[in-house]
């Protein structure tokens, strides 16, 4: 039986993406942006659900030599990215995205470009309401955009869901 390149890949990403749990933390969809050589820094992202509230206070990559949790926002007509020195804030129950104009990981002095279709290594660092921390260790997915796998029902738009 010969099973193709892209379907291996699409097999390997789809348990890739599948929840990661440290403290009931699920993190789902996470992809980086793929480098190009030279370039030293490019961004993760992801969507990420606490059950009660917690916090991201960091992350790191044996990839990268500095990672940091970033915030892109617009300041008097002005991109500005800075890092979240007190990490980034998880309300209980409801997804965090982070994504390219928004909030980011940020991998940084990196040891070599990250080609598409392969994985990057990131840990993230949780903290719960108690100062508890946990990590919890991904496999992220390189590629130009999000992977465009979905789960069954993300794709489904119900207006019932919407609140008038």
């Amino acid at each position: 039986m010969k099973f193709s390149k892209h379907l291996i890949a699409a097999a390997l990403t789809t348990v890739c993406a599948v929840s990661a749990f440290a403290q009931n933390v699920t993190v789902t969809d996470a992809w980086a942006r793929a480098t190009v050589q030279g370039q030293k820094a490019t961004g993760a992202f992801m969507k990420i659900t606490a059950k009660d509230n917690a916090k991201l206070v960091s992350a790191s990559s044996p990839a990268a030599g500095v990672v940091e949790i970033h915030e892109m926002k617009m300041e008097k007509d002005i991109m500005k990215m800075a890092a979240l020195p007190n990490g980034l804030d998880l309300p209980a129950g409801k997804a965090v995205e982070l994504k390219p104009g928004g909030y980011h990981v940020m991998l940084m002095d990196l040891k070599a470009p990250l080609a598409k279709d392969t994985t990057v290594p990131v840990t993230l660092t949780f903290q719960d309401a108690k100062g508890v921390k946990s990590n919890v260790e991904l496999k992220v997915q390189v590629g130009m955009q999000a992977p465009m796998m979905q789960h069954p029902k993300q794709g489904e738009h119900n207006h019932g869901d919407h609140k008038h």
